[in-house]
């Protein structure tokens, strides 16, 4: 009974098709270790150094620094709201769609 139970796909293909999440991972990875050490830096070490240092020319004003997360905070939660709201309108309509067809 030796070979009865055949992986139906071959690694070769399994490995291949795994591939493009790993390196979708792999960038998302990067680009969020990126941006914490930008934003710890700009918020959190910046005060530290003299304000005639050169390393303040490569970050914004630092009031940016609290009000770029509130916008994207603020955009992030309106378009949760919106699908939300999206999705209650379109389960309802469907619901007396469905009601109307009974009754008919």
């Amino acid at each position: 009974m030796v070979g009865l139970f055949v992986d139906p796909v071959p690694p070769i293909l399994t490995v291949v098709q795994g591939a493009g999440d790993k390196l979708l991972g792999g960038t998302m990875l990067v680009t969020a270790a990126v941006v914490f050490t930008y934003y710890t830096t700009w918020a959190m070490l910046l005060p530290f150094f003299d304000s005639s240092s050169e390393i303040h020319n490569f970050f914004p004003p630092r009031e940016w620094a609290v009000r770029l997360p509130a916008i994207i905070l603020l955009v992030g939660v309106s378009a949760i709201g919106a699908f939300v709201f999206n999705t209650i309108i379109k389960e309802k309509r469907k619901k007396q769609r469905q009601a109307r067809l009974r009754t008919a």
